[in-house]
């Protein structure tokens, strides 16, 4: 697939795509990232991409052109995601889906807000990594970014690890892992995991997962119910 960028700041994606997961999918021929400079998209000698809000208020806007004239200019076939304070939280549903279309396309916002009418008229899909702000959409764009990837197929050379990542089963947490030493100051590991019994670690670590998504994530747990409430 190809994953499109659109974003103020193109060299903010130099070093983390260049590294570890997203670096061997791409080298593979798995994914190709292309990175567009929102300001090409402006036609005036300061590249302006932002203005002062309609209403007043603090802050700057940026502006509809840039973002539409990009998105012209890329095509895209697939997914058209804002990353946004106001959109619903990304999760692993929606990996899954973006990983699945023939290309993904990130609008990276900046400063104040961007003008509702890409959200409204040019994104398919508003998105948020949570209840909190960052100085941009980038980071929100990598952690997309990363999520798609590692589901594609070949990304991993182990899928066994990714299908027992949290969120990967229904939503849940996964279980603790532990690895050598079996006793680190003082600290073991659970003597079920040294059993070789591959059943009943099975059911440890289900039960393991179960105990953690309802201590830490009941939100989980609830939205894990059947429709006739089992």
């Amino acid at each position: 697939m190809r994953i499109n960028i659109v974003t103020l700041f193109p060299t903010f994606f130099d070093g983390p795509l260049a590294v570890s997961i997203p670096k061997r999918a791409a080298e593979a021929g798995l994914v190709e990232y292309r990175i567009l400079d929102l300001r090409d998209y402006t036609h005036d000698r300061y590249r302006t991409v932002d203005d002062v809000p309609y209403g007043g208020g603090a802050g700057m806007v940026m502006k509809p052109e840039p973002f539409f004239e990009a998105v012209d200019d890329l095509a895209p076939e697939g997914p058209v995601v804002l990353l946004s304070a106001r959109g619903r939280p990304f999760g692993h549903a929606d990996a899954v889906r973006f990983s699945v279309a023939p290309d993904l396309t990130l609008l990276c916002g900046h400063y104040k807000d961007v003008d509702q009418r890409v959200a409204d008229h040019l994104a398919t899909d508003e998105i948020s990594m949570g209840d909190f702000v960052v100085s941009g959409g980038e980071y929100g764009a990598l952690v997309v970014t990363d999520a798609v990837v590692r589901l594609l197929p070949g990304a991993m050379g182990d899928h066994e690890a990714a299908s027992s990542d949290s969120f990967y089963d229904m939503g849940r947490l996964s279980a603790p892992s532990y690895t050598r030493p079996v006793e680190y100051r003082g600290y073991r590991v659970p003597e079920i995991l040294r059993s070789g019994d591959h059943a009943r670690i099975a059911e440890w670590r289900r039960a393991e997962s179960d105990r953690l998504t309802r201590e830490r994530r009941p939100d989980l747990e609830a939205g894990a119910a059947q429709p006739d409430g089992s």
